[in-house]
């Protein structure tokens, strides 16, 4: 079971991590055009470390016994 299982999260890891970046990247060209240089720094920042929370929660219930 555990091959099957870590097919299963590799392919919803890549779905997500595809499926996040351009929902990040649309959200913040749309909110982000008037902001500061700062602001659109530190969205982009967040949103791009935001994505490892659940992509590592999907690895540990990848290998997971």
């Amino acid at each position: 079971m555990p091959p099957l299982k870590r097919l299963f999260g590799t392919i919803v890891l890549v779905v997500f991590v595809v499926v996040y970046a351009f929902v990040a990247a649309v959200i913040g060209d749309m909110t982000m055009q008037n902001a500061s240089e700062l602001t659109r720094i530190a969205y982009y920042l967040v949103a791009g470390l935001l994505w490892t929370v659940p992509a590592g929660a999907i690895i540990w219930w990848m290998y997971r016994r």
